[in-house]
């Protein structure tokens, strides 16, 4: 087919539609489709300055199931940035970095709630980019260019989503800041919502308050709303149609179903409802209770019984146990709100903590709240220890890091251990809740890992890893400059969105099961004075801030009261000093000039102490010096011998040395090393010397004073002027001569 023909049959192989939204501070974001990835089922660009974010969306055959099997991917190229990879393969890796999975994740959040419940086809969004920008991160461009693609593919979408990243710099609110403004930031955060209401919102901060963080939200969400309304613009111009969902569960068998078992379980469902249990009661109860269900003689005359019985219809009949299961509880709370255990909405779980749990640990402790337990560990290590990393900004490294460890049989599962993208999520909240309050590098020169192991989980089990992690610190005796404590917030709406009014409820310290079942999930973390990291992710429309404000208020008080179980049952404040089981670390500074003298040639000076001391040293370019000694007293030998290479001599003080030559004119003696001082032969003694030999000999270890310092460097040393004087000779027995006559005085 020839060009014309394939144009006037299909238009342009290339052929992009373009709309763009003008940011507050007069930079544009732009959305294209059309150009490239046409034969996904919807592919869209996010451009930004130099950035250029590409994403894609694809979709498997209808399958029946009961989850949504959504893949998020992101991905960030090292062309985008010009540069190559490291490494021996000059191929960016096949698994994604921790920072591209946490990026996933922000894009997964938002967009999933949008795809109706019913919906199990397989999707998967892949989300990479292609060009960078240096002044400011691309990831958050990934949310709107995937949102575009899903609402050009045939995938049936509720709303376009956008999301955008704000930062509070000396009180005010920056939509989309640069790398150096987010540097200083009071607050960081990433807000994603859709034109009419925000959907997840999650970032770090120092010590900010409940009014600045809503303000910061309310400033990103009037972008979102403009992005929201440029991308639908695109939706409506390009979109493909809309695939048809049928309903999962329709007609009249699921009708009678629905009514049957409502009327076999509904009155032990409702009484176990209010019996006051824990998980490890609830979940077997629900679970033999369904069991029951599905062999009564009712239910098995509308499903069938044993080969002749409908698999569809059973698992009609299970799914609508969990929504009477779903109702039952959520009638509960707000009705008499009450929940599952028995608390009230504000009420937090029973908390019990134990310190130093493991000897050989720098730091340990447990923490308990109801039914989630962490067992967090403290390790401090040197700055050889610090974690590598590359990026497209270029490598780097941290000196603190937390790990989070979610083992199956914390919930009593059998399944294969690995580390999955919830943990490194949940990680990453935990350890941005802790960096507010940490000692600078320079003050504290430790590497610093926290390693959360989560030993049960009912929920909260990432807030557990804050307030464990925090006590593990104070018990290593890291000098963190305020106590930290977590809490995650839940809702519960009679009308499933805000707007439509009805009961809400807002619930402290929410369990598994209320998280499964409610309507937000919202983790807050920080100090008695403010707020230090936060994730917020919202199943329902038409949060307002008056409500954001209200779940604030009560994180608030929920987080001041753990923070005084931690203080009461723990630690109010980190030990007095580092524990003795830690390395000891010593900082110091050299001149520049003497980096080369402590490293000598190929490292031999340095590889010498280290020998011989037992401590690890780290020379920076800037003459930076961290000792990591097994020893306090090694330390000490350790920093003495690198001042005794770099210092200079002092005129007026005392040395011991070692004659290292010999000439005719005096002695050299070495007084530091690699330092040599000239003692001249007038220097040698308190009489007249006539040959050098004649007082010392190489090899010779002699005490002498520094004399000076000529501008040529040259070191005049004295062995004479350290001698103690000579006795006085005794007096001549001679007559007192006459004395003079005075002179006469003047009239």
């Amino acid at each position: 087919m020839s060009t014309e023909a394939y144009q006037a049959k299909y238009g342009k192989m290339l052929d992009p539609k373009e709309v763009s939204v003008n940011l507050p501070d007069g930079r544009v974001i732009t959305f294209e489709t059309g150009r490239i990835a046409k034969q996904a089922r919807g592919s869209a660009v996010a451009k930004m300055g130099d950035a250029f974010v590409l994403s894609t969306v694809c979709y498997g055959e209808e399958k029946d199931g009961d989850f949504f099997p959504l893949t998020v991917e992101y991905r960030e190229k090292s062309y985008a940035a010009g540069r190559l990879p490291g490494g021996y393969s000059k191929r960016e890796p096949g698994r994604p970095s921790d920072e591209e999975i946490l990026s996933a994740r922000i894009i997964d959040r938002p967009i999933r709630p949008m795809f109706p419940e019913n919906f199990t086809r397989e999707v998967q969004v892949v989300v990479q980019v292609l060009s960078s920008d240096k002044k400011f991160a691309p990831d958050v461009l990934g949310v709107s260019a995937a949102s575009l693609s899903i609402g050009l593919s045939e995938l049936p979408f509720e709303q376009q989503v956008a999301a955008v990243r704000v930062a509070v710099v000396d009180g005010q609110n920056i939509v989309m800041p640069t790398y150096d403004q987010v540097a200083v930031a009071d607050l960081d955060l990433v807000v994603a919502g859709t034109e009419d209401s925000v959907c997840m919102v999650e970032g770090g901060a120092y010590e900010v308050s409940e009014d600045t963080m809503i303000g910061a939200i309310l400033a990103g969400h009037e972008v979102i709303k403009e992005m929201c309304k440029a991308q639908q613009q695109l939706v409506d111009r390009c979109s493909k149609p809309k695939m048809e969902l049928k309903p999962k569960f329709v007609g009249e068998d699921h009708d009678k179903l629905v009514a049957t078992v409502k009327e076999v379980v509904w009155d032990e469902l409702n009484k176990d409802v209010h019996s006051n249990m824990v998980k490890t009661d609830f979940y077997p109860a629900m679970a033999d209770l369904c069991a029951r269900m599905l062999e009564d003689a009712r239910i098995l005359a509308l499903i069938g019984e044993g080969e002749a019985q409908d698999p569809k219809l059973a698992a009609d009949a299970k799914a609508i146990f969990s929504d009477l299961e779903r109702t039952a509880m959520r009638e509960m709370i707000l009705n008499e709100g009450v929940r599952l255990d028995g608390r009230t909405t504000t009420e937090v779980r029973p908390i019990e903590i134990e310190m130093g749990v493991l000897p050989r640990a720098h730091g340990s402790a447990i923490f308990q709240r109801g039914e989630t337990q962490g067992l967090v560990i403290c390790t401090l290590g040197t700055k050889a220890d610090e974690q590598r990393f590359e990026s497209m900004q270029g490598e780097g490294s941290k000196s603190y890091m937390l790990h989070y460890n979610f083992p199956p049989f914390s919930v009593g599962e059998c399944k294969k251990l690995g580390l999955s993208r919830r943990e490194i999520g949940h990680g990453h909240l935990a350890e941005r809740s802790l960096a507010a309050v940490l000692p600078l590098p320079e003050d504290f020169p430790y590497t610093i890992r926290v390693v959360s192991e989560i030993m049960e989980s009912n929920g909260s089990s990432s807030m557990a890893s804050v307030c464990g992690g925090c006590l593990s610190l104070m018990d290593a005796g890291v000098p963190i400059k305020a106590p930290v404590a977590g809490i995650a917030m839940g809702l519960i709406s009679e009308k499933g969105s805000v707007k439509e009014g009805g009961k809400i409820k807002i619930l402290s310290d929410i369990t598994g099961t209320e998280d499964h079942l409610g309507d937000m999930d919202f983790k807050v973390t920080g100090t008695a004075e403010g707020i230090t990291a936060f994730q917020m992710d919202i199943k329902i429309r038409g949060i307002t801030p008056e409500l954001m404000r209200e779940a604030l208020e009560q994180a608030r008080q929920g987080r001041i009261h753990i923070l005084g179980k931690m203080a009461e049952l723990g630690l109010a404040a980190p030990r007095p000093k580092v524990s003795d089981k830690a390395p000891t670390m010593l900082k110091m500074r050299i001149p520049t000039t003497k980096i080369r003298d402590v490293i000598g040639s190929g490292g031999s000076v340095i590889k010498g102490m280290q020998a011989q001391t037992g401590c690890t040293i780290n020379i920076d370019d800037n003459g930076n010096i961290d000792i990591a000694a097994p020893t306090g007293k090694a330390g000490e030998v350790c920093r003495r011998m690198i001042e005794e290479l770099t210092a200079e001599p002092e005129p007026g003080r005392k040395y011991k040395g070692k004659v290292k030559t010999i000439q005719p004119f005096g002695a050299f003696v070495e007084i530091l090393p690699g330092r040599d001082g000239l003692v001249h032969i007038s220097e040698l003694a308190d009489h007249r010397v006539d040959k050098v030999e004649d007082v010392v000999h190489v090899g010779d270890e002699v005490e002498v004073l520094c004399l000076g310092v000529d501008p040529k460097g040259k070191v005049k040393l004295s062995i004479k002027a350290l001698l103690p004087p000579k006795p006085a000779a005794p007096a001549a027995d001679v007559a007192p001569e006459a004395s003079a006559p005075e002179a006469p005085t003047e009239a």
